[in-house]
């Protein structure tokens, strides 16, 4: 009798909703998203948090019927939608970098898959973009989201979520905050490998015997990763503050 009076109509469909919650979030998220984990392994882990987080769900707040329902399922959707765009706008500063890096220095034609989204992107790109997950998980990002989901169920009613004025302005910022930052980035090897340019341009008029396509691209490739080298930290320090400010923003979505 216990067992029935459980799994009453209000109990299964919050548990429903709660694992769609994280079900959308482990689709969308940086980290839990990552192509190499199985989508079944994701929908195993998904269960398993919304077992745990059962207990401290608060009583739906819907009327049961079909209609209510489905929109209650996109609107989990759509928080999981709006929390990834977040994260992943930011993640892509140092994706964004990669490309103008890589085609400063003549490597955009070498690609490789990213493990994390699953497209082909430069190899300068790849790196940055793994490191950049690397520092995620060393700021504690995914314990983040997993706070985010508990400190949400009683800020957020299940099925409840709705986009408000303050998101779309924040995702906005936050998308011209990637181009610009993704160009600060990238700006020490492009002024250096303008610096070169020129340099070369006034060999060659001095030395007209200097072959700029045999000596200049593997000098200007060279210069890049010297500087890449010098500046990795301070790169991956500038995409550590610009996730933690995305982190803290997510409280807007309450």
């Amino acid at each position: 009798m216990e067992v029935i009076e459980f799994l009453s109509p209000q109990n299964v469909v919050g548990f429903l909703l709660l694992f769609m919650r994280f079900a959308g979030l482990f689709i969308m998220v940086p980290f839990f998203s990552h192509t190499s984990i199985p989508v079944t392994v994701k929908a195993a882990i998904a269960f398993v948090f919304a077992v745990l987080f059962f207990s401290v769900m608060p009583p739906l707040q819907m009327q049961i019927n079909t209609t209510n329902i489905v929109l209650a399922i996109i609107a989990e959707f759509l928080l999981a939608f709006t929390v990834g765009l977040m994260l992943q706008l930011v993640m892509n500063i140092m994706t964004f970098a990669g490309v103008q890096i890589s085609f400063i220095m003549g490597f955009s034609m070498a690609s490789v898959v990213d493990p994390q989204s699953g497209i082909s992107m430069p190899i300068i790109s790849n790196v940055l973009a793994l490191l950049s997950l690397m520092v995620f998980l060393s700021l504690n990002g995914h314990h983040a989201v997993l706070l985010f989901v508990n400190d949400s169920l009683t800020e957020v009613p299940l099925g409840g979520f709705m986009l408000s004025e303050n998101v779309f302005k924040y995702l906005t910022k936050a998308t011209m905050n990637m181009f610009m930052v993704g160009f600060m980035v990238a700006f020490p090897i492009t002024a250096l490998s303008l610096l070169a340019d020129v340099i070369f341009g006034m060999l060659m008029k001095t030395m007209p015997q200097f072959n700029l396509l045999v000596i200049g691209f593997p000098i200007k490739i060279m210069v890049a990763f010297v500087v890449i080298i010098a500046t990795l930290a301070t790169f991956m320090k500038i995409f550590a503050r610009e996730m933690f400010t995305a982190l803290n923003s997510l409280s807007i979505l309450f």
